[in-house]
């Protein structure tokens, strides 16, 4: 992240919180033996614990270099891939749930070094400028729309597709009402031309 730049959208990807469970459990169940005077394992429960928290926190580690999400008002990163916002032209409409085709940008590659995108989290489609289409991804998919949305807004990077495809939809309600005038005008035209060879 660059110095100056706020943080907009976070995901951490996991917490170090985690890594303390396994020994908490563990001294629990410590404690409980102590009260019911039961014999003390007090070597396999220091093992387990440690071994727990040694296994955690590479779990949380990896969650996250790999799974975290941070959009800034110049960034979007990815887990270790860090993407411009200048480099976004639009963001993709959501899949249409009640469709039975797929979306082009849902087989497009995933942003980010995992081969697609993360468990428990759910793309977003994203052209780019020259082109391409790419998913972002996170677990609160809808937050990180809503606040990728609004950055590329206000920097005005980029207008959602939507805008684009009603943009569209205004053109064509011109050019059906332009056309809807000349149809009048012509029917007009017909009905006086009737009128005056009937006078005659």
């Amino acid at each position: 992240m660059s110095d100056g730049d706020a943080v907009l959208f976070a995901e951490p990807g996991a917490r170090w919180r985690a890594v303390a469970y396994g020994p908490l459990l563990c001294l629990l169940v410590l404690v409980l033996e102590l009260v019911t005077s039961s014999p003390a394992h007090w070597f396999a429960l220091i093992f387990c614990g440690a071994l727990i928290a040694a296994f955690v926190a590479l779990q949380v580690f990896a969650g996250r270099r790999h799974v975290s999400v941070e959009l800034t008002e110049s960034t979007l990163r990815q887990g270790a891939e860090t993407l411009p916002l200048t480099g976004i032209a639009s963001v993709l409409p959501e899949r249409d749930e009640h469709s039975w085709n797929d979306e082009d940008w849902e087989s497009a590659r995933a942003l980010g070094e995992l081969s697609g995108v993360p468990r428990r989290r759910k793309g977003i489609g994203l052209r780019l400028r020259d082109g391409g289409l790419v998913q972002a991804w996170a677990r609160d998919h809808r937050g990180l729309r809503t606040a990728l949305t609004a950055v590329l807004d206000r920097a005005g990077v980029a207008a959602p597709e939507s805008e684009g495809v009603a943009a569209q939809r205004s053109e064509d309600t011109v050019a059906t009402e332009i056309e809807g005038v000349a149809v009048r005008e012509s029917e007009s035209s017909e009905e006086r031309h009737s009128e005056n060879g009937a006078d005659r």
